[in-house]
């Protein structure tokens, strides 16, 4: 569908409001066409005294009866107030409803994008920064707005425009409006040879611009690291090289702009000297019944039409610019949700915990797999650990148990049921995770632990947090649980952001718990005093870790070794150790560097 009638959509639910700006606009035009006939008559009617204006010094003589002279004057010239006057207030009143409508539409798009991007899979944020998502949201959805107040209501008022000044102008002096119109097919050109220019390098724009954005916010974000390792300047050189190719690409567009605007002003200059010089030789011509009033309204009038020409012109340069953005939206909007909900998905819960993989394979492209013919069953209330060497797909298997993506080949099924059919949201309901880097919002400690459980009551807040031990370090801060943790827990140490996670897990109080590296990121005796409360935290829960710290978990219950992207070992840790396999030898290596 094309991006103008895609857009149009989002305005069907203000038809109302766009009716009634419609209406302002037409009324607000013609107070327009009225504005050059007070100066007019003031001309025919009072300064000219030739026998070609007599008919206007009647009807002044009809109107105004023996009113001096000045006074005409001065109520004709009070006319062109309140003619500006009224229009303009109607112009104001039609301008409100049509940003208003804008507005709407603009929210409407940018609902729609963020309600898109949370719910596309994680596959497809993969594959994209999140930078450049940002921007789509932001600043790529008001090419909506454009295409509605520069678009259709600019496009509206000057069609109207152009055709109510055209009857005018027709009727005043019909071979002068043809003269003056002889340079629509230059422009007409103009405008199409500029529109194709315009849109290719608005689209060059928005990638540039969206670069800039991306590198500012990473440099930004780990400017912990950017400090620790002096490389101020090399970020900031980073940041000017793309910064120049936005400016580059801008300095390109606006010369474009500069360009058709010499063209199209240099066109519409012509076509104004031709009128001056056919109506001048008009006016000095006693048969041709032309005067020089009339001549003045005419060349009101041919403003009124080059100016709505002109901003048809400039509006569609603005639309194609506009086209580029739109279409960057859409694109985010058509992406194809790749773990699809089934039409008949099924609500779930509560879960007993058993967790089957039936030959699964899964890989984040179809050239590299990453799992491959994985087999296993875990049963409710069990712990199983999966360990291995760094891209042996452990946390890749974990992430398909909430379907954060879809086997390739075979079948994941919670309690005998194939995950596909059942609803993502109920699913993950069933799910607790703490994660290695615990990701936190930029809001206080409370928001952050009831995150999970939206209408958790205090007690249960404050009980999360004691069972996860994060209670003492709680109360200490300033504002307790209202004291904000900065952008991404920055303001906490990285055990209290875990504990934070863990709470988050407790209050969740779901049956099937993951655990990716929960601990790597934590210098040993932090690790100790975490480890002691995610125990707790995996009692009567399903459970499945992955961890490199083969420490933790050797004697905690079942292990399953993962080898290039295969199960290569399944057992205890002292059973494996003892089968002197792919475990032994990593438990081995885990154990010199421990001592």
């Amino acid at each position: 569908m094309n991006i103008y009638a895609r857009t149009i959509r989002y305005f069907r639910p203000f038809l109302w409001a766009t009716a009634g700006g419609v209406a302002l606009t037409l009324a607000s035009i013609g107070f327009n066409l009225l504005k050059p006939w007070p100066f007019k008559f003031i001309v025919d009617g009072v300064l000219d005294k030739t026998a070609g204006t007599a008919d206007t010094r009647e009807l002044l003589q009809k109107w105004f009866g023996e009113t001096e002279t000045a006074t005409m004057i001065l109520w004709l010239c009070v006319a062109m107030v309140l003619i500006s006057l009224l229009g303009g207030l109607i112009n104001l009143v039609s301008n409100y409803l049509f940003v208003h409508v804008g507005l709407q539409a603009l929210l409407k798009l940018r609902t729609d994008l963020y309600s898109a991007l949370q719910a596309l899979p994680l596959k497809f944020h993969d594959s994209r920064r999140s930078a450049d998502s940002s921007f789509r949201v932001a600043y790529d959805s008001q090419s909506i707005q454009t295409i509605y107040n520069k678009g259709f209501a600019t496009v509206l008022s000057s069609i109207v425009m152009l055709a109510a000044t055209f009857v005018v102008m027709v009727r005043m002096n019909w071979p002068l409006t043809l003269a003056s119109l002889a340079i629509l097919p230059p422009v007409v050109w103009a405008i199409r040879f500029y529109a194709v220019k315009v849109r290719r390098q608005s689209t060059d724009i928005h990638e540039r611009e969206s670069d800039l954005l991306t590198i500012a916010q990473e440099g930004l974000s780990q400017i912990r690291m950017v400090h620790a390792f002096g490389r101020e300047s090399f970020e900031v050189d980073q940041f000017r090289r793309r910064a120049s190719k936005s400016l580059e690409a801008n300095m390109r567009l606006n010369m474009t702009s500069v360009a058709s605007a010499l063209v199209v002003g240099t066109l519409m200059a012509a076509g104004t000297a031709l009128m001056y010089y056919i109506g001048s030789l008009q006016v000095m011509n006693p048969a041709a019944n032309f005067t020089l009033g009339d001549l003045l309204v005419f060349s009101a009038y041919l403003l009124m039409l080059y100016q709505p020409l002109e901003q048809l012109t400039y509006t569609a340069w603005a639309l194609e610019g506009a086209a580029a953005g739109a279409q960057r939206c859409f694109e985010v909007l058509d992406s194809q949700d790749d773990v699809p909900e089934a039409r008949d998905a099924e609500d779930f819960g509560p879960a007993k915990g058993r967790i089957e993989f039936r030959g699964v394979a899964f890989g984040y492209s179809d050239e590299r797999r990453v799992l491959e013919d994985i087999n296993f069953t875990i049963e409710p209330g069990q712990t199983v650990a999966f360990v291995g060497g760094t891209g042996t797909g452990k946390s890749t298997l974990l992430s398909l148990v909430p379907r954060f993506y879809d086997p390739g080949v075979g079948v994941v099924s919670l309690d005998g049921r194939d995950l596909r059919r059942l609803k993502k949201k109920s699913l993950r309901s069933q799910i607790g995770m703490v994660l290695q880097d615990t990701l936190l919002f930029s809001t206080t400690i409370r928001e952050n632990i009831a995150y999970g459980k939206p209408g958790a009551t205090e007690a249960e807040i404050v009980e999360a947090a004691r069972k996860a031990q994060a209670l003492d370090f709680i109360s200490k801060m300033p504002q307790g649980f209202d004291s904000p943790v900065g952008e991404r827990g920055g303001h906490l140490s990285v055990g209290q952001r875990q504990r934070i996670g863990i709470a988050r897990a407790f209050l969740k109080n779901a049956p099937i718990l993951l655990l990716d590296e929960p601990t790597s990121a934590l210098d040993p005796s932090t690790e100790s005093a975490i480890m002691g409360t995610i125990f707790e935290l995996m009692r009567g829960r399903t459970t499945l870790i992955v961890t490199h710290r083969l420490t933790t978990v050797h004697g905690l219950g079942r292990i399953v070794v993962l080898k290039d992207g295969r199960i290569a070992e399944d057992g205890t840790g002292p059973e494996l150790v003892a089968k002197n396999g792919v475990y032994a030898a990593l438990y081995r290596d885990a154990m010199a560097h421990a001592g």
